[in-house]
């Protein structure tokens, strides 16, 4: 598939998308890489932009350089946004009670602490990308697992096997002190972002190295997921 038309399925499926108002969003596509630009109003439309181009047959990468504008009924104190950030933490039943800490600053939310669970983490991170107000998220959750490296490897291979979108005899896991790997190609840039970490008692970072294999250059490494 050509860039032209990547690019013109790109923008049909941002406009599609009822979350998303493509009106802003600028769509360049260059050997399958795809950068999103342009001024959106929230983070949340941020983070779903970059999931609507990267489910794009064609598509090897996004990369997601959209600013958010905040509309004058979004914006917030950081005052206001802190307390919105504690709340919803303290409401997630997905969040262990106490277990994180959050600091805002001109809009943008650090989060802080541990937990057991990857899920756990990304829950939290997921949480505060929707509240009203917030224009960035860093997440420095540190994930400390309850087993060993051996048995996360071991569900993760298990949990590739079980998936009928890939074919895990072509990719391979490592653990290297609080990260998982995953190595290997798939068929398409949308099924190694779908499966670059099935849920399991994960490190505190995951690391993909999967490529699509239509990629240009065997080999080249692919960063899946964002901050």
């Amino acid at each position: 598939m050509s860039d032209l038309s990547v690019k013109q399925e790109v923008e049909a499926e941002l406009q599609w998308e009822p979350s998303v108002n493509a009106a802003g969003i600028r769509v360049a596509v260059k050997e399958g890489v795809v950068t999103l630009s342009g001024r959106i109003s929230t983070l949340a439309e941020k983070y779903a932009a970059a999931r609507v181009a990267a489910r794009v047959d064609g598509v090897k990468v996004v990369v997601n350089e959209l600013e958010i504008g905040l509309l004058p009924a979004d914006q917030r104190s950081d005052e206001e946004i802190t307390r919105a950030v504690a709340n919803t933490l303290a409401w997630n039943t997905s969040i262990p009670i106490d277990s994180i800490k959050a600091q805002v600053s001109q809009g943008w939310v650090t989060l802080e602490g541990t937990v057991e669970w990857h899920y756990q983490r990304a829950a939290a991170e997921r949480a505060v990308r929707h509240l009203r107000g917030v224009k960035g998220v860093t997440n420095n959750i540190v994930v400390t697992p309850v087993v060993s490296a051996a048995v996360v490897t071991a569900q993760i291979e298990a949990a590739l096997k079980r998936s009928a979108e890939l074919d895990a005899r072509r990719i391979t896991v490592e653990t290297q002190g609080n990260q998982v790997i995953l190595q290997g190609s798939v068929r398409s840039w949308g099924s190694g972002r779908k499966r670059s970490a099935p849920p399991g008692p994960h490190r505190g970072c995951r690391q993909s190295r999967i490529i699509s294999s239509s990629s240009p250059k065997a080999g080249e490494s692919r960063a899946i997921g964002g901050r």
